[in-house]
């Protein structure tokens, strides 16, 4: 590992401390398998935290992008481009909603969705209507609008004064939310699975009410879809498998296969409330992220990819759970597609990352979420073979982790 140190250490004198890199150091990807610098191969079931839902350097948006560096790279939001033009075509085409917004990240997709929202409300019903209602345990992102909406607390310490007229409800209990929601509510925003809260869905009753209380009150409903959308969930989107329309729709993540970008949704009368200088981004819907993402969506949203998600996932529940009947380690598994939580039994709690460095060492790369959640995201074209190999290394990390205890 002497390359892998090295390169840390290099790494840990100029980097900012704000991340924690693992003893690993990545070089090249093909599908869903990583090689470091030392020449190890590594089966990854992270996707990049959702990210490559492609697998590693898919070849056709490696295309598009190759094909793309010849032409322009940017051009600025003073003019239109042609690559933006026909994502937007895609995206709503394939989604029911009428405009589109590109950003560079899901944190910013979500900061424009709560700009819109608001602005929405007071230049529709006055500057009074500006509460926004998220849910606890929920994760919006890492800006300051964003991280208020998001619902951990250790993620807001320190920043203040934060944004205000936030409220935050219980997930999955609308009573709840009836007793929070008032005419003064401009906005709903949730998660169709609370990803980064333990890979917890929504069920559709939920969804479902929500979308009533909005409507009863005047308040827009966002479904942030960073994480759990384009693909992941067995479906384009997770709020198709909900029974509910979102007004605003955010997505990142698996978008752009790595390349960064991220998305807002809405019709064409919410959308009308962002002229001309309201709101911006300068690298936002770049023709090279554009034509990224324009390709990932064209394979994604294809019947066969979705069928493979499926089916994966259901083969990835029933390996886990048999994991779990054989030694006890989670008492829970919870799957919405490929994105998959293992919540630790009792005996086990707080010990989700010694599992994650238990599977580093044998070659397996998985994610947690929270101190008691592993969290398995990964690339949604994964074989069969891939995902036997993946739970067979699942169950010895899990084998040798108990022995270490």
């Amino acid at each position: 590992m002497e390359k892998t140190d090295a390169i840390l250490a290099r790494y840990k004198k100029v980097m900012v401390p704000n991340y924690a890199p693992a003893r690993f150091m990545p070089i090249k990807g093909q599908g869903v398998w990583l090689e470091d610098v030392e020449g190890k191969k590594y089966l990854d079931l992270t996707g990049g935290i959702a990210v490559t839902g492609l697998g590693h350097c898919p070849p056709e948006v490696a295309a598009a992008l190759k094909a793309q560096l010849d032409k322009v790279w940017h051009v600025s939001n003073y003019y239109a481009n042609l690559p933006v033009v026909e994502l937007a075509e895609l995206f709503t085409s394939l989604t029911g909603f009428e405009r589109a917004f590109f950003a560079n990240s899901g944190s910013e997709a979500v900061e424009a969705a709560l700009k819109l929202v608001r602005r929405y409300a007071h230049d529709h019903f006055g500057p009074d209507k500006n509460e926004i209602i998220s849910f606890h345990k929920s994760f919006h992102g890492r800006t300051l609008f964003s991280v208020t909406a998001g619902g951990q607390e250790a993620y807001r310490t320190g920043f203040g004064p934060l944004p205000p007229k936030m409220i935050y409800g219980i997930y999955n209990d609308a009573d709840d939310l009836k007793r929070l929601i008032s005419d003064q509510c401009c906005a709903v925003i949730m998660e169709p699975v609370q990803g980064e809260g333990g890979v917890l869905p929504a069920t559709p009753e939920f969804a479902q009410a929500v979308r009533a209380l909005c409507d009863q009150h005047q308040a827009l409903l966002i479904f942030d879809e960073v994480q759990s959308g384009v693909g992941r969930t067995g479906s384009l989107f997770g709020y198709q498998q909900l029974g509910v329309m979102p007004d605003v729709l955010t997505a990142a993540k698996a978008l752009g296969s790595g390349f960064p970008i991220g998305a807002m949704l809405t019709s064409t009368k919410i959308a009308q409330v962002f002229q001309p200088g309201v709101h911006g981004s300068t690298f936002g819907g770049n023709p090279l992220a554009a034509v990224a993402a324009k390709a990932t969506l064209e394979i994604i949203s294809k019947p066969q990819t979705l069928a493979n998600v499926n089916k994966r996932s259901a083969q990835f529940l029933a390996g886990l759970q048999k994991i779990a009947a054989e030694t006890g380690v989670f008492g829970e598994v919870r799957a919405r597609g490929l994105l998959i939580g293992s919540e630790l039994s009792p005996p086990y709690q707080d010990k989700a990352k010694l599992f994650v460095q238990t599977a580093l060492g044998l070659g397996l790369l998985i994610l947690v979420a929270g101190p008691n959640v592993i969290r398995l995201a990964p690339s949604l074209l994964i074989s069969e073979e891939e995902t036997t190999q993946g739970l067979k290394l699942i169950g010895q990390a899990v084998r040798d982790t108990i022995k270490s205890l």
